[in-house]
């Protein structure tokens, strides 16, 4: 009889015991369950909700900084022709002839042609800011949220593929005049008028209109490029509080 008792007494004490820990385990979710959800209510409450509209302006003016700073580090003596990232060569048509003017010993009027290249696309940087600032104003960006999370390029990307045609048109004259202002065809038709002279060779006569046009839109591309990536990563370019606020989001 001793025995039944004690066993019973036994099971009883196990009875409590598990539900005792029951009850602690249920508290305990409980817990965390109540701490996920503050959480998540705190992170709501803290992080801004971004418009469509913020989302777009925040954008254009971030492309509107990158403009401004990149035609502005691009126009500074120097800022083409000794930046290897964006500096203007040889046209690659002419190639060949760039080689038999080099074995005539032309090096050094070579090299005064195309230094004054990246002469005329610094010139054109100057006036450049407000071509961009036009049309990135004139750009609707139904897909602003897809730009804002997608490659650390997006904007700029989207820019060059929209609207390259028309700031090419709106470029042009902005480089023939730098073109005329810094004499590069003074530097080509020696070279030209020397190289059309050797027997047997196609005459070279490229647009360096076009040329340096595609050439000064495509390096400053690569430098508006640069300062989406800035913008984007570091909060220290985030210079307004759009930017902060577009940006500044995970």
């Amino acid at each position: 009889m001793k025995k039944v008792i004690l066993i019973g007494c036994v099971f009883f004490s196990l009875s409590v015991s598990s539900q005792t820990m029951m009850e602690k385990l249920k508290h305990k979710k409980d817990s965390i369950e109540k701490a996920a959800k503050n959480k998540i209510h705190t992170a709501t409450a803290t992080t801004p909700t971004l418009t469509n509209e913020e989302v777009i302006k925040g954008l254009k003016e971030a492309l509107t900084v990158g403009t401004n700073n990149s035609s502005g580090v691009a126009s500074k003596l120097d800022g083409f022709y000794k930046n290897p990232k964006i500096f203007i060569p040889w046209p690659e048509e002419a190639k060949d002839m760039k080689v038999k003017l080099t074995k005539m010993g032309m090096q050094k009027k070579i090299a005064e042609f195309e230094t004054s290249l990246n002469r005329a696309a610094e010139e054109a940087a100057l006036k450049a800011a407000p071509v961009f600032i036009d049309a990135i104003t004139n750009m609707s960006l139904q897909d602003g949220f897809a730009i804002l999370k997608g490659v650390d390029t997006a904007a700029t990307n989207y820019l060059r593929k929209t609207t390259y045609n028309p700031l090419k048109e709106k470029f042009m004259p902005v480089v023939k005049e730098a073109v005329a202002k810094v004499k590069v065809t003074s530097y080509w038709q020696p070279l030209a008028t020397a190289y059309n002279k050797l027997p047997g060779v196609k005459k070279q006569n490229p647009n360096l209109d076009e040329y340096v046009t595609n050439k000064a839109i495509n390096g400053l591309m690569l430098l508006i490029a640069d300062e989406e990536i800035k913008i984007r990563k570091d909060p220290m370019a985030r210079v307004t509080d759009l930017l902060k606020k577009v940006f500044g989001n995970p």
